[in-house]
């Protein structure tokens, strides 16, 4: 994965669920050969239930529809739910679905945590917005703040044959998987506007660090100013390093972070790091509107990343993760103005004067801090690495759904 820049790509983007929801169940419902779906959360509220009618109604005009949730963060779908899928055709399969122990799930490392749709090979999403009625402003204060980007042009390609892979149960080519990668490589997708795009993954095998990567250099190279909108924000040393170095040189660099967490723990960890940052010359703001949920950034006037990937130890060291890196004046231009309205109309702008005075706790806190952000990418290589598993989702005798026995292992996805 990660091959390289593809020219001649259009990339929209889409905010919230007002902007996201409708425009893929509109590209849904065109589909005419196949539709393809990744997601971290799928929960059975009124946004679900739209996407579990909109993948139905594809696959009963005969369309192939495959969907990929995550164990972790989608546990408790009915089997009235996944058997509606599942008897009109979707091929459901569940990544790591795990066991609980007291009622509690256990399976909270290395989860699918991407949030991907391709249809037809022509079209595709990538970004942070999962399939619940939390990301729509109207339902409530703590709905959440968030960005994806509907892609057309060469790039989509590249994201076809990756979700293919990733749905390859096994990944030992199926006969299946073998025609449809064969027709997805000889897809040809047309130019479709000016931008170069990169799709890059973070995996547990090849692709261990190419997110972060991307964002330290991208921060290296920056001349004028560095944005970043993260909602978990506990960054390894190496990020930390560039940012102060950017802003120490002249560039300003700016971080966006929750001010009105969804998790409290949140907010208490990314305050730990404001001395160390502020010090430096960073801005911070902090988002108090409602919880942001949002993985993007900008660098100067070209450089742009959308996704899932957020900057705390599970998306940069555990998790399985994809971004969309844009090198694009006019799609800059457009998130860094909604960036820009966050930062004028709902953020708050810390200030040394609002960080409580230096204690000698406070800087034994910080010198752990330090050294933890330093070496925890080796330290979580020794957590558990079982091999997480893929489960097929069938529709049993009596028309419940049901796990098939023996599904083989996966890491690519």
């Amino acid at each position: 994965m990660n091959k390289g820049w593809t020219t001649g790509n259009k990339v929209d983007l889409l905010e919230n669920g007002e902007g996201f929801f409708p425009r893929v169940f509109e590209v849904i419902a065109t589909a005419q050969r196949e539709v393809i779906v990744e997601t971290f959360i799928l929960f059975d509220d009124p946004v679900g239930q739209d996407l579990r009618t909109a993948l139905i109604t594809a696959a009963r005009r005969g369309v192939k529809v495959d969907l990929l949730i995550d164990g972790f963060g989608s546990p408790d779908l009915s089997p009235a739910f996944m058997g509606g899928l599942t008897g009109a055709g979707v091929k459901v399969r569940v990544f790591d679905p795990g066991k609980r122990f007291f009622g509690k799930r256990l399976n909270v490392f290395r989860r699918m945590h991407r949030k991907i749709v391709v249809v037809d090979g022509t079209a595709a999403f990538v970004g942070g917005i999962n399939y619940s009625v939390d990301h729509m402003i109207a339902s409530g204060p703590m709905s959440k703040q968030d960005y994806a980007v509907e892609l057309r042009g060469p790039i989509v390609a590249e994201i076809h044959r990756f979700v293919l892979h990733a749905i390859a149960v096994g990944g030992k080519g199926p006969s299946w998987f073998r025609r449809r990668l064969r027709a997805a490589k000889e897809d040809d997708v047309a130019p479709a506007g000016e931008a170069e795009a990169l799709f890059v993954v973070r995996d547990n095998r090849r692709h261990t660090t190419d997110i972060e990567r991307r964002y330290r250099a991208a921060i290296r190279t920056a001349r004028s100013r560095v944005v970043i909108a993260n909602a978990y924000f506990f960054p390894g040393y190496r990020l930390i390093k560039e940012m102060r170095r950017a802003a120490r040189r002249g560039v300003d660099v700016r971080l966006i972070l929750q001010g009105e967490p969804d998790m409290p723990i949140v907010k208490v960890a990314a305050s730990m790091l404001y001395h160390h940052l502020l010090h430096a010359g960073v801005k911070i703001y902090e988002y108090c509107e409602r919880p942001l949920h949002g993985k993007v950034a900008v660098m100067d006037d070209h450089w742009s990343t959308v996704g899932s990937s957020n900057l705390d130890p599970l998306s940069l060291s555990l998790n399985l993760e994809a971004n969309v890196i844009v090198r694009d004046k006019a799609f800059n231009e457009v998130l860094s103005g909604r960036l820009d309205h966050l930062m004028q109309n709902s953020c708050k702008q810390i200030q040394t004067s609002d960080l409580t005075d230096w204690s000698a706790w406070r800087l034994v806190r910080s010198f752990f801090i330090f050294h933890v952000l330093r070496w925890y990418p080796a330290w979580v290589g020794w957590l558990p690495r079982h091999a997480p598993k893929l489960i097929p989702v069938e529709v049993g005798p009596h028309g419940s759904p049901s796990a098939t026995a023996g599904a083989t292992q996966t890491e690519a996805a």
